[in-house]
């Protein structure tokens, strides 16, 4: 017993890290439109730009309720890339072969992610749509968030 106690322990110890591990991020959007008869457009969209939020970021208190004054232009990054999909309607309706490919092309952006070693860390995604009569507007939005160790 004693020798099982001792085992859970020492194995317990190996588990943790004896330094933290700086981790960084990478985000690949993909943005599908769900506009009828395939006039939208859909891309997957990612990008190595740097931007530090700080610089971008007020405090608003009691005392100091300005607003923020960072220059738009010099949030926007104008080198990215930028992947086609295709759209999941066109004019005969939605097109499974189209979410298919889609599948496919960001399926092969995963992979490519993983060989660079990316682990995919998490994924969220939403629907926009106003919903109402004759609505023709929505796009259906995935993020996806991929770590690795930060590379010194």
């Amino acid at each position: 017993m004693k020798f099982k106690t001792t085992l859970l322990l020492f194995l317990g110890l190996l588990s943790i890290p004896l330094c933290a591990q700086v981790m960084e991020y990478q985000t690949v959007t993909v943005i599908e439109s769900i506009i009828p008869n395939g006039i939208g457009r859909s891309r997957m969209i990612s990008t190595e730009a740097e931007r530090d939020y700080k610089e971008f970021t007020s405090e608003r208190s009691e005392e100091d309720n300005s607003r923020n004054k960072a220059d738009r232009g010099d949030i926007r990054v104008k080198n990215f890339e930028e992947t086609k999909l295709l759209n999941f309607f066109n004019l005969g309706g939605i097109r499974f072969q189209n979410i298919a490919a889609n599948d496919a092309v960001v399926t092969s952006k995963i992979n490519a992610m993983a060989e660079e070693g990316w682990e995919l860390a998490f994924v969220n995604s939403g629907v926009e749509s106003y919903g109402g009569k004759d609505d023709e507007n929505g796009i259906y939005v995935t993020r996806y968030i991929f770590k690795r160790p930060k590379q010194e």
